[in-house]
């Protein structure tokens, strides 16, 4: 390990003047309400890590305007911000069919769900899903909307579930269904999900967001397509199904993050599992080294309501103290009547839970794996110096894999990280912590960093005098001999 060790008392207090960085990352979802110029370069101006187009709204035209612009921003843009496009499919949705005017059920009432196709009347409607007979039972509990209305199983036939409603509300076309307990034993990639999947590699997106994945093997089967596609794209599948869980370490093993999609995953399961169903993927994905994002219902209040609800704001904070890489915002910036009053919350709480979070001096603790590998090694080392020293990190990268194992540790300053790969740097928008920035390598190695130090300065990163925590390390070397890792602490 390699130090400079002329570092003077005054780099255990840069840290306290300087102006502090969100370090959870924030996905917002683009529809009606944010899909323009000026509202997309606002949302990424207040706080926007992720882009995500969900595939379940919208067409490939509209989407593709919406990747256009996130693409010209991140093309313009010099201050160091840079927005990952997320492109979510739409999966197996169970739905009801459509009716001309909404149907309003009461407790107690019967009610019926066929599976023949077009019926609407007041006491039956279509379903979608021809072996949704199969699926339930008698005594089963159908959720409409996520357990906004509820109805009981009562018998069926060979066609119809004939239902009796427990908690009744207003009816609407095409609402999503749920057994509770159960998942659909529909294919988690559908013929559309194909579709808009193509249309995801031809415009380079850089991640997608599985729906309602069930197991490993769907995820195998998404990359060896993208392999074959020659395309770069990280996948996240979205944990939302009861068949999930039991499965959770593989699917996660098998991927290359995970999110907490807590709607359905709340409709399929009981209510009261998903906190610490949520505490476990997160606890998983971290054991990993693997980016995770919460979802769902983060600042649902805030579609309508210029501020959010005190359990909403806790709820964020919970989040971020439980380590998450990134948390979503949904309808609140789709088509929401405040999504940038929404964002400015969520930056701001983020934050502000942060700040508690890290005590700088404080050196790492139960890392026993650290010891396996060198990197892990150094990594954690990095770290613990940065901490201490109360330094931000710069670190140069081809491939991205110190970055992620620097965010891995929650270093209490900001990873900066270069790179001279485009896939990279918008890849690295999803880590928690790290900034990614965009640099051409020379040969000579105090020549980049002399330019990367400028870069930082110019964007008014740091300060003429600061410390600076510098790492050469990792599964490639760039400018080292290949049996040589390196530390160095560096006043700017």
């Amino acid at each position: 390990m390699q130090s400079n060790t002329d570092v003077s008392t005054d780099a255990t207090s840069q840290a306290v003047d300087a102006t502090p960085r969100r370090k959870t990352k924030i996905v917002c979802t683009i529809g009606p309400s944010t899909n323009t110029r000026e509202m997309i370069w606002k949302l990424a101006e207040t706080g926007m890590n992720v882009a995500r187009m969900n595939m379940s709204h919208g067409d490939h035209q509209s989407h593709q305007k919406v990747i256009d612009l996130v693409k010209e921003y991140n093309a313009q843009n010099t201050d160091g911000n840079t927005v990952a496009i997320m492109l979510d499919t739409k999966g197996p949705e169970v739905r009801s069919g459509d009716l001309p005017e909404p149907i309003m059920l009461a407790e107690g009432q019967e009610f019926n769900f066929t599976i023949k196709r077009g019926v609407s009347t007041e006491d039956t409607v279509s379903v979608n899903y021809d072996d949704f007979i199969s699926d339930v039972e008698a005594g089963d509990i159908l959720l409409v909307d996520g357990g906004m209305m509820s109805l009981a199983v009562k018998s069926k036939t060979a066609d119809t579930v004939k239902c009796v409603v427990v908690d009744g509300g207003e009816l609407k076309s095409r609402r999503h269904l749920n057994v509770r307990g159960k998942s659909a034993t529909l294919p988690s990639i559908t013929e559309k999900d194909w579709e808009d999947i193509k249309f995801g590699v031809e415009n380079g997106v850089d991640f997608y967001a599985v729906s309602f994945v069930k197991d490993a093997k769907v995820i195998h089967e998404l990359k060896a397509y993208l392999k074959s596609a020659n395309a770069d794209i990280h996948v996240i599948p979205k944990i939302e199904s009861a068949d999930s869980i039991p499965n959770l370490q593989s699917i996660i093993a098998a991927s290359d993050g995970a999110m907490v999609a807590r709607g359905d995953l709340g409709a399929e399961l009981p209510i009261e599992e998903v906190p610490l169903l949520q505490e476990e993927i997160i606890r998983t994905c971290r054991s990993m080294q693997k980016p995770v994002i919460v979802a769902t219902n983060m600042l649902e209040s805030m579609i309508d309501h210029p501020t959010p609800t005190r359990a909403e704001v806790s709820d964020i904070a919970i989040a971020v103290r439980e380590a998450a890489d990134a948390i979503m915002l949904s309808g609140e910036t789709a088509h929401g009547k405040y999504p940038l009053k929404a964002v400015k919350v969520m930056h701001t709480v983020a934050l502000r839970t942060e700040s508690s979070l890290y005590d700088p001096t404080k050196a790492l603790l139960n890392d026993d794996f650290c010891k396996s590998q060198l990197s892990k090694m150094f990594g954690s080392h990095a770290t613990m110096m940065a901490n201490t020293l109360r330094t931000p990190i710069i670190v140069f990268t081809r491939v991205g894999s110190m970055a992620v194992l620097l965010s891995h540790y929650r270093p209490s300053s900001t990873i900066y990280a270069f790179t001279n790969e485009v896939r990279v740097k918008q890849r690295l928008a999803l880590y928690q912590g790290v900034v990614p920035i965009l640099m051409e390598f020379s040969d000579d190695a105090e020549e980049t960093f002399s330019r990367a130090i400028t870069s930082l300065l110019d964007a008014k990163y740091m300060n003429e005098g600061d410390y600076v925590t510098l790492v050469q390390s990792g599964s490639q070397s760039i400018w080292r001999e290949e049996s040589t890792h390196h530390i160095q602490v560096r006043k700017v």
